[in-house]
């Protein structure tokens, strides 16, 4: 049901963002497949450097060095490298910034070369490499820096003079602007990240809630069903040779209890098989309370049932599990106890089932009660209806089992208290 509810999820309409997912151009992910090169977005920034710094260089025909073979060549090996952003963003960041600076240096125009230093440092920012990323662009600012003011004297174009140090303040505000973006985009990965891995985890503890549900009710199904078998395959044998008629009905008490059995595994495996759908048979409630008795009479044991207030309408679930810790507790007595008798006391009180079932003792075994997955099983399913279990040998001898189920607001019953008396 889990998978099913995240297909459902992630087939849905609207963009990726929406379900939670970052979109891929804006985190720098490569996709589905990790060996694939950003070949489209590459080759989109390298026209656009190609065609802005060409455009750029006629406005600065006078001021800059015009563009050659060597320029064109930095301007290629400044979008190349971006190729290697997703696989390597540190060569990325570093090798569009130094061919940026050789670019700068050789006195080539202002242009969109600082473009490729911009994706390469944001990708390195946004896929965690932030020292990397700050230091390509502090490498590309102060070498700016040092060039424009200092350098500009011994370096082409001949002639050049000294940029304003009131350029500086645009380009730190270009720098600072890229590095917050790229902040502001890692830190929403991260986040995508973490609810992604939330989402995993609840459908992880979704299907092992499943799972253990599934285990749960094949443990309470065939636990009682091979109980019943255990003992009338017993009575069958020892009553072969002597009593027929009484061998005989023992058999045909195996074969309903194994029928039966089967028919509940069936549906517990359908349901496990085809997640989502709804069951084709009801879950047992406790209005199958009287069938359980008279499995119970056929195995020898004689279960006295007692029911105060007015049954209100119980979901399904809550019905589900009383049954399942009346058919346990009742197993267990055949199994763990010597006594032939059983009482069940179901109390339908405001907003909540209370049961008791009792019985004489003594114990057969060391495990008086029952023991491992049976009571395990049982405080499972009142727990995670938000009830209690108590289970225990009584002061006179025997053993008890209490439970205690809240019921939805609305539920009515008329109030009543279990007697304490054995």
């Amino acid at each position: 049901m889990a998978g099913m509810e995240e297909q459902r999820s992630h087939g849905s309409g609207g963009p990726p963002w929406a379900h939670g997912e970052p979109p891929r151009w804006l985190t720098g992910q490569p996709g589905r497949s990790a060996s694939r090169l950003p070949w489209p977005s590459t080759v989109l920034l390298g026209a656009v450097v190609m065609i802005g710094s060409t455009i750029a260089a006629r406005g600065q025909m006078d001021e800059r060095a015009p563009l050659d073979l060597f320029a064109r060549l930095l301007l290629l090996l400044a979008v190349a490298v971006l190729l290697l952003r997703h696989r390597h963003p540190v060569v990325a960041a570093f090798g569009s910034s130094v061919a940026a600076m050789i670019y700068l240096v050789a006195g080539y125009p202002y242009g969109p070369v600082f473009l490729a230093v911009a994706v390469g440092c944001f990708s390195a920012v946004v896929s965690g490499h932030r020292r990397a990323a700050w230091s390509a662009v502090g490498m590309v600012w102060l070498g700016h820096v040092l060039v424009a003011h200092w350098l500009y004297r011994w370096l082409p174009p001949s002639g050049d003079h000294a940029a304003r140090w009131g350029q500086e303040l645009g380009i730190a505000a270009w720098v600072v602007a890229i590095l917050a973006a790229a902040e502001f985009v890692r830190v929403r990965r991260e986040q995508w990240a973490d609810r992604r891995a939330e989402r995993e985890a609840a459908a992880q503890r979704r299907a092992d809630e499943e799972r253990l549900r599934m285990a749960r009710e094949l443990h309470d199904v065939l636990a009682h069903s091979i109980s019943v078998i255990n003992v009338q395959s017993s009575v069958g044998l020892a009553l072969l040779d002597t009593d027929p008629e009484q061998a005989r009905a023992a058999l045909t008490t195996i074969k309903a209890a194994s029928k039966e059995a089967l028919g509940e595994v069936r549906q517990v495996l359908d349901t496990l098989r085809t997640p989502g759908d709804a069951p084709r048979a009801p879950a047992p409630g406790l209005d199958r309370l009287p069938e359980l008795v008279e499995q119970a009479a056929r195995t020898g044991l004689t279960v006295t049932v007692e029911t105060d207030g007015e049954r209100p309408s119980v979901p399904p679930g809550a019905d589900l599990a009383a049954f399942r810790i009346v058919q346990e507790a009742l197993t267990n007595v055949v199994r763990h106890s010597g006594s032939r008798t059983a009482r069940v006391r179901i109390v339908y009180a405001p907003g909540r089932i209370r049961l008791r079932i009792d019985d004489e003792g003594p114990a057969t075994g060391g495990d008086a009660g029952g023991s491992g997955n049976g009571l395990a099983g049982m405080r499972e399913r009142a727990a995670a209806l938000g009830g209690t279990i108590e289970a225990g040998p009584r002061t006179d001898g025997g053993f008890r089992v209490r439970a205690e189920l809240p019921l939805p607001s609305g539920s009515s019953g008329m109030p009543e208290q279990m007697e304490e008396t054995p």
